[in-house]
């Protein structure tokens, strides 16, 4: 099988910044949408494109707590959005898509990790509805948006944890026994596969799609692991600090979803997964947990995890 999943040379890596992959790329006159974008790797992210001259619109769960993060970034604006809630999904694109703007960047930051089972939604389970189901809606939903930017990209933010867990298509909403890790890859390897198939209904449009492994970073996304858990995983110390060497700081976990969403050096291409602000390998062999597994790059996957969503969430332009 040929594939275009092979690092390309980007000149970047583990440890460049949001800044360093923006250097010398003007953003003036483009629209970014960030969801998640005003905390922790999402902010980081709404800051870089800002400062590179993008507008930035930043849905929010909590829009009182986005307002006052993004205080201090001009050109941004913030709408209401609950990704677990497909009548706000609607109402948010309903109401941006009446402003008439098209979309160049569209980055899927927004995510919940090995959170305690909550059902949200008509039962689904919390990771799949929000990390993903949620993320289905809007970018179906804001569809003609993505085409009237003329070349728009989606991003979406996976994970390594996607090495953890294929499709559970015997049992995807937990319903026999829950797992909050499962849960967690399951729903970042949907992240990807979406990526795979977005990019094939987008290519003939212009909109071409990306997903990632944006690295290890302590930020809000462990609000659900109890202090003595991460202390045993190796990440933080008895005082809190970070304890693993291999952990970036927020700037440079950023920077490889701005680097998928800008780079000039993937224009032509899309689909892939990326990681360290290149394209990603195939992984070789199971337990590195580094490159990507086939099986969320396989095709056939992806469709069939499209037309899944398209049921569940009632949309798809597919």
């Amino acid at each position: 099988m040929t594939t275009a999943q092979h690092k390309i040379g980007s000149g970047f890596g583990a440890r460049s910044t949001a800044e360093e992959v923006l250097n010398g790329i003007d953003l003036s006159g483009r629209l970014a949408l960030v969801t998640g974008g005003y905390s922790g790797l999402g902010l980081e992210t709404t800051r870089a494109l800002a400062n590179a001259g993008a507008h930035v619109v930043v849905p929010a769960r909590r829009p009182a707590d986005a307002e006052a993060a993004l205080a201090g970034i001009p050109g941004t604006e913030v709408g209401e959005l609950d990704l677990a809630d497909l009548a706000s999904v609607e109402a948010f694109a309903g109401r941006f898509l009446g402003t008439g703007r098209p979309i160049d960047i569209l980055i899927a930051s927004a995510g919940i990790m090995a959170a305690p089972e909550r059902r949200v939604g008509p039962g689904w389970e919390s990771h799949f509805a929000i990390c993903h189901l949620g993320h289905h809606a809007l970018v179906n939903r804001l569809w003609p948006a993505l085409k009237a930017g003329g070349g728009a990209r989606v991003v979406t933010v996976a994970s390594s944890g996607h090495h953890s867990s294929p499709m559970r298509w015997d049992d995807v909403q937990f319903e026999r026994g829950y797992d909050r890790w499962l849960a967690y890859g399951q729903a970042k390897t949907a992240n990807v596969l979406f990526a795979v198939h977005l990019d094939k209904l987008g290519a003939e449009h212009g909109i071409r799609a990306f997903s990632l492994h944006p690295g290890a970073i302590l930020t809000p996304l462990q609000r659900h692991l109890r202090p003595e858990e991460m202390v045993e995983r190796g990440w933080i110390d008895e005082h809190g600090n970070q304890a693993d060497p291999g952990f970036k700081s927020p700037e440079q976990g950023a920077a490889t979803q701005v680097w998928a969403a800008t780079s000039p050096r993937l224009d032509g291409m899309g689909g892939l997964y990326c990681e360290d602000c290149d394209v990603a390998e195939i992984a070789a062999e199971e337990g590195e947990w580094v490159g990507v597994r086939p099986y969320a790059i396989d095709a056939g996957e992806a469709e069939r995890l499209w037309k899944f969503s398209a049921g569940l969430t009632g949309v798809s332009h597919g």
